[in-house]
């Protein structure tokens, strides 16, 4: 199957991919419509499919586009896959078959993956306590994939919600389609405007999710995941699980304790999460850039299902996500959480890492460091249990500084240690 997203010619691109995979005598199924990343690696699940390809870059700027490659168990594509790609590129003539052509002799079907997708989606839900509810949700596509999905699945649970940013813009309103604070400005605005319970947004190809409070602060991922965790456990009564990425929030970890929930840590990227989603009994699995995936499900993230539990838990408990946050900081601790992004040279990062793990800090911002992870970046985590984590992109040249505290001045002080540190080449 091959799948596409709304940026400047995704839509062809996803016409040659599917000529050259006709030209190799395969049978392609591409999709009818610009498509969520998500609804395309269902399909690969639920018609049985063989491998699935999504012309898209998801959160990144609106210049770049991409390759999602997805593998016949409806998870992303393993480096040992990738590399296997990549070795062939250019090894032979590309053969393809003229896309009139290969639609005339059925070699390429247009499909419609979006009823079934969105079937499988009302059935996750409990549509009747949104429906009986009737929250006050600020939904922002971020003119993504996603847009039109959850007014389609709620139907009249979705009566009192407003829809921002729904049409096709490839420049995405001069925005990176990422749901993080930088790029909300407009739903932040407008979410203070009105009596709203919760805002949600997606990212371009709505596999990511991003929160608001109803006064406009945002919600990140971390607390998402772990809300929705709690919702699980209290509203579902479900048990299982639980993995986060290096960069997750310490919250999880506190969940975790409470209710003896097995938790796992892995690096960044949700292909790690994936792998453990097929081989433990996950029940959820978040990682700091937005996406969530769900046991029952794929192994891999959705944002627009993430949303519509978000929206489910809000409806079932009667309250707002502000009293929602507020009970979880009372009873579990307040982490506060930010990212800072710097441009940094790829030959230099090697260069830099080893200094800090031959020279490792004692403290950082005033704090004690008592333990030192180094299997993705350098994390160091101090005895409150904040902690600072630097690590570079796998697909920018950025150094990303990653902090989490219990309060935002002290998480500000560990960003910009991390700052000194990189900028100016102090030891902390």
């Amino acid at each position: 199957i091959v799948g596409y997203d709304r940026r400047f010619l995704s839509d062809t691109y996803a016409k040659v991919s599917s000529e050259v995979r006709a030209g190799n005598n395969r049978h392609v199924l591409l999709t009818h419509d610009a498509v969520p990343t998500p609804a395309v690696t269902f399909a690969i699940k639920k018609r049985r499919l063989d491998a699935g390809i999504i012309i898209t870059a998801s959160h990144n700027p609106f210049l770049f586009n991409g390759i999602k490659f997805k593998t016949r168990i409806a998870a992303s594509a393993d480096k040992a896959t990738t590399s296997a790609i990549e070795r062939v590129i250019g090894k032979n003539k590309v053969k393809a078959t003229d896309f009139s052509s290969a639609l005339r002799i059925g070699a390429i079907e247009n499909v419609d993956i979006s009823t079934d997708y969105i079937k499988f989606l009302r059935s996750y839900i409990d549509l009747n306590s949104i429906k009986k509810a009737r929250p006050r949700v600020l939904v922002d596509y971020m003119h993504g994939t996603g847009s039109g999905y959850i007014e389609t699945i709620l139907g009249p649970g979705a009566s009192r919600f407003e829809f921002v940013r729904t049409g096709r813009d490839p420049f995405f309103g001069k925005v990176n389609p990422e749901p993080i604070p930088k790029n909300l400005k407009y739903p932040i605005r407008h979410i203070k405007t009105g009596r709203f319970d919760l805002g949600v947004a997606l990212d371009g190809d709505a596999d990511r999710i991003g929160g608001l409070r109803p006064d406009g602060r945002y919600l990140t991922c971390g607390q998402i995941t772990s809300m929705i965790l709690l919702h699980f456990i209290q509203d579902r009564r479900l048990s299982g699980s639980v993995v986060k990425t290096i960069s997750g929030t310490t919250l999880l970890d506190r969940i975790c304790q409470q209710y003896d929930l097995r938790l796992f840590e892995t690096p960044i990227g949700f292909k790690h999460i994936s792998e453990l989603m097929l081989k433990e009994d996950i029940l959820i699995g978040g990682e700091e850039s937005g996406g969530i995936g769900f046991r029952g499900y794929i192994p891999e993230r959705d944002g627009i299902l993430s949303a519509l539990l978000l929206i489910e838990m809000v409806a079932q408990q009667g309250r707002s996500i502000t009293s929602i946050m507020d009970e979880i900081d009372k009873s579990f601790g307040r982490f506060c959480y930010d990212r800072v992004d710097l441009e940094y040279p790829k030959d230099k990062v090697e260069g830099l890492l080893k200094r800090l793990k031959q020279t490792p800090p004692i403290r950082i911002a005033g704090k004690n460091i008592v333990n030192m992870k180094t299997y993705d970046g350098i994390k160091f985590i101090m005895e409150d249990s904040s902690w600072l984590l630097l690590r570079f992109s796998g697909t920018e040249p950025l150094i990303r500084i990653y902090a989490e505290a219990h309060s935002v001045k002290d998480v500000k002080r560990l960003l910009e240690a991390g700052i000194d540190v990189i900028i100016h080449k102090r030891n902390f």
